[in-house]
């Protein structure tokens, strides 16, 4: 059973029928959201806590980490059953104290319900509480995905860290930039392709490789040119400057270091 109609759970809930599993029921809070989904999908679905089918072999919670406990606490569910959440930053062991089955199927992707994805493509980290669990969680997963990682709650937590970075902070500079076209009269789509090249390149290079700019080149004349255009926004002012010194931090660490052993000669270590 899925718990929440969002956008992974509109994902989910195909990826768990073209699996072959049985979906029984789906759940939110939103009768709107889990009338959308259920037609979607053609499941049963309900907006009633009380109309949540109680005798599930397994529940799959797709909801906000705020939302997660106090919607599982109120629910009348099979305590037998496996519990699991698709959550990247909240431990597994937040169901513990109330269920001896649980673990966490998340999956490391970005979902809009506007957009079809191959599901069996998603990186899915798992994680369960016991072995009975670990098997039970480890094929619906294998039937979902092609790519099924045991990735511990601590390590799980860097990974949701570092997926905000290349992900979330990214499509936020892409809206600052589509701001800046905007003013000016410029279009959007003129920046697609420069995007695609650099997602694409990092498929093929290390980010450190594919890092290019005024950064990069430390080209002061240029990067001088457009703090001077960012001199009346000091929230963008000062974002470019903590990039800028970041990328010009990280080449530094990446350089090769000259130990001088001798007057006479110098060795270059990588």
């Amino acid at each position: 059973m899925l718990i929440g109609a969002g956008n992974v759970a509109h994902h989910l809930a195909p990826a768990l029928l073209n699996a072959g599993l049985n979906l029984c029921q789906i759940y939110s809070r939103s009768i709107e959201s889990a009338r959308e989904l259920g037609k979607k999908t053609g499941i049963s679905y309900t907006a009633d806590l009380f109309a949540v089918y109680p005798d599930c072999d397994i529940y799959i919670f797709c909801v906000s980490d705020d939302a997660l406990l106090p919607l599982f606490k109120s629910l009348r569910i099979n305590k037998n059953a496996l519990i699991l959440h698709t959550s990247g930053s909240i431990p597994m062991s937040v169901f513990g104290a109330y269920v001896e089955n649980y673990g966490v199927l998340y999956p490391l992707q970005t979902f809009s319900k506007k957009r079809v994805l191959n599901f069996g493509e998603v990186p899915l980290c798992i994680e369960a509480s016991n072995e009975s669990s670990r098997a039970l969680l480890l094929s619906v997963a294998e039937k979902l995905s092609s790519q099924v990682r045991e990735i511990s709650s601590e390590k799980r937590k860097k990974l949701h860290l570092a997926a905000v970075f290349a992900n979330n902070f990214t499509n936020h500079l892409y809206g600052i930039a589509g701001k800046m076209l905007e003013e000016e009269g410029l279009d959007f789509s003129l920046l697609r392709p420069l995007i695609f090249e650099t997602a694409h390149k990092v498929m093929l290079l290390s980010p450190e490789e594919a890092q290019t700019g005024p950064a990069r080149r430390s080209d002061e004349s240029i990067l001088g040119m457009h703090k001077a255009l960012l001199k009346n926004d000091k929230k963008l002012l000062t974002l470019y400057s903590l990039l800028t010194d970041s990328i010009k931090d990280s080449l530094v660490k990446n350089e090769p270091k000259t130990v001088v052993e001798d007057q006479q000669m110098t060795l270059t270590l990588w």
